[in-house]
């Protein structure tokens, strides 16, 4: 069963959260970075992107970014940008986009989780990735950032954040620059919060990745070289947790995450169609924008047009999680036999665009002479993420997308 642990959070001050909250540090470069933190003293992306603090030559990965970003993390809170709570806590954190609210609950959980397979996993990890995530944790001894996890809900769960979020004020309450609502509050009661850490470890069998796998591989992997360093090591030390957003299932939902391609691999709009066509019936052609409405339908924009396209049976396996997944479909029977992409982790002519962008953002990469075709695909559930991590089976890349992002400097977690 789960281990979520409340914890003593590290936070800004009222009057400072907007100033020193901002987006996750990999949804933007470092040019967009320096930009967001003009004007900002207190941006935390001075700590999580601290190469902006530098020339615009300087590799993010060099040592003198990671100094950095401790020397400014130790400014933070000699400035009382950043203040440690006295007692452990839980910590509820709810997102607004579109009208709708999700409410998450901010743990601790254990690294000896996800080494054990209690938390559960569905991508694969690029390692120069994870140990950037590592050498900013070792420099920093903190959880800078939170993972995004789920879990299949648990009405007791529910009821208890319910009851907070009615009865209570949060402790902070903004609308970002993005247009979404960002909700936080303490959970104060000594009961309550025993009763929660009881409901996760009686009533959650397993946790799930949701968006973080590189910084969650991370922790875990400090983890081991914290108590190696430590002749003393218990197993209940703080650098054996990490700071995880825990959303019941039945509250999230994943946004379509789409493909471009740079060419067709030398065939014309003509032949490529004719391919297609061999394992997709083509539905529907449109100038206007044709959106897939249930698994198996995607869209394809080429040569100014929008098409409609069903998968053709037997191109996918519904007894077989990963094999069922529209990614798999159209990397088995499009990328990899006409357009010659196989490894889309590493391959140039390929690139993601998350469903959030829109589909006219599809459109007019192609239009603009960048990329040749465009698909739109439909987004998995919650629950074939879920299948395909109970099977311990992995995910080609870049298949979910859960919009709004995490929004970071709201709480961190200390190691110390």
């Amino acid at each position: 069963m789960a281990i979520v642990k409340p914890f003593k959070g590290l936070r800004p001050p009222k009057d400072r959260v907007e100033e020193v909250s901002c987006l996750p540090y990999d949804v933007m470069n470092s040019e967009e970075a320096a930009k967001m933190v003009d004007g900002k003293e207190a941006s935390l992306l001075r700590i999580t992107r601290a190469e902006i603090e530098f020339d615009n030559n300087i590799n993010p990965h060099d040592e003198k970014v990671y100094l950095k970003a401790k020397s400014n993390f130790k400014a933070f809170q000699e400035k009382g940008f950043l203040i440690q709570d006295d007692e452990a806590h839980y910590y509820i954190y709810a997102q607004t986009m579109n009208g709708k609210t999700q409410y998450g609950i901010v743990g601790d959980a254990a690294c000896d989780d996800y080494l054990n397979g209690i938390i559960k996993k569905h991508e694969l990890t690029r390692p120069d990735k994870e140990e950037d995530r590592k050498v900013l944790t070792r420099n920093l001894e903190a959880n800078i950032e939170p993972v995004f996890f789920t879990y299949r809900a648990v009405p007791e769960i529910d009821a208890i954040v319910s009851d907070i979020v009615t009865n209570n004020q949060p402790e902070y309450d903004f609308t970002a620059e993005d247009g979404f609502g960002h909700h936080f509050w303490v959970i104060e009661d000594a009961e309550t919060n025993k009763t929660l850490e009881k409901l996760f470890r009686d009533k959650v069998p397993y946790t799930y990745v949701a968006d973080g796998h590189h910084r969650t591989a991370a922790a875990a992997g400090m983890s081991a070289e914290f108590s190696k360093k430590n002749p003393n090591h218990t197993g209940n030390e703080a650098y054996n947790y990490f700071m995880a957003v825990h959303f019941p299932d039945t509250q999230l939902q994943i946004i379509d995450y789409n493909r471009v391609v740079k060419d067709l691999n030398g065939l014309s709009p003509t032949e490529f169609l004719k391919k297609i066509n061999e394992n997709f019936g083509i539905t529907q052609v449109s100038e206007s924008i044709v959106k897939p409405k249930k698994l198996h339908d995607f869209s394809m924009y080429l040569d100014g047009k929008w098409y409609g396209l069903t998968a053709k049976k037997p191109t996918y396996n519904e007894n077989n999680p990963v094999e069922s997944l529209d990614v798999s479909v159209l990397s088995k029977y499009v990328l990899e036999p006409i357009l010659d992409i196989k490894n889309l982790r590493t391959d140039t002519r390929i690139d993601f665009v998350g469903g959030i962008r829109g589909l006219s953002e599809l459109s007019k990469r192609v239009d603009s002479g960048e990329m040749a075709a465009a698909f739109a695909l439909f987004p998995v559930s919650m629950n074939q993420l879920m299948k395909i991590a109970d099977t311990n089976n992995i995910m080609p890349p870049k298949v979910t997308w859960f919009e709004p992002k995490l929004r970071s400097g709201l709480i961190i977690n200390k190691l110390d």
